[in-house]
């Protein structure tokens, strides 16, 4: 099981939030990775966890200011990128750009959707997995596999009809390790989670309670 840890732009401790995870990593069969933002990528790789950039740019080297380069990211330890997210939505065309930008840095990939029709388009521009995520679920508390489980079992099966190698994870209100368990039956390969991890006081325990079940 795949459990990714977004910190979006909260006012966290990214390198306690990434050291707390690197250690639950090695107490559990589930890989447990962290995507900062952008200025910390290198301080949060430096702790040895997985490190996830939150969104590479559609671009190549040049004259793009305030772009994230994947170069740059690749350069800073990230080791794979979401892309997508729906605080941070992109055309059809700069996801497949941005995609391609992550291949020729040797970075995984993750595109987000908001439902299963979404996946199946997500997943047939080729990336190694896709997160099913409904908006109106993120940050409430209420993991999408308790509020609408056919969302996931849909995208799992969407996913499937356009490439079976395409890993699906599901997002939005996952906060606990039931809802990890939870995701797993449905037939979900790993989470996306953020505030259950970044607004915790102590993000450890909430890191161990996320794979208590697995």
């Amino acid at each position: 099981m795949f459990v990714l840890v977004n910190l979006k732009a909260y006012p966290c401790d990214p390198v306690e939030v990434a050291s707390a995870a690197a250690e639950v990593n090695e107490d559990t069969d589930a890989t447990v990775a962290v995507a900062p933002q952008a200025a910390h990528l290198e301080r949060v790789a430096e702790t040895g966890v997985e490190t996830w950039a939150q969104h590479v740019s559609p671009v190549e080297h040049g004259s793009h200011t305030g772009s994230t380069l994947a170069e740059a990211a690749a350069d800073a330890g990230a080791y794979g990128t979401m892309l997508n997210h729906s605080e941070n939505r992109l055309k059809l065309a700069d996801i497949d750009a941005s995609l391609r930008a992550a291949e020729r840095n040797d970075m995984e990939t993750i595109v987000c959707a908001n439902n299963p029709r979404q996946i199946g388009a997500a997943a047939a521009l080729g990336p190694d997995a896709v997160a099913v995520e409904p908006p109106e679920l993120i940050g409430t508390g209420t993991p999408v596999s308790q509020a609408d489980p056919d969302i996931v079992t849909g995208a799992v099966e969407a996913a499937a009809a356009v490439d079976e190698d395409v890993d699906v994870l599901c997002g939005a209100g996952i906060s606990t390790g039931e809802d990890v368990a939870a995701a797993a039956e449905l037939g979900a390969s790993g989470v996306l989670l953020a505030s259950g991890v970044a607004k915790a006081d102590d993000p450890r325990a909430a890191l161990e309670d996320l794979v208590s079940t697995l």
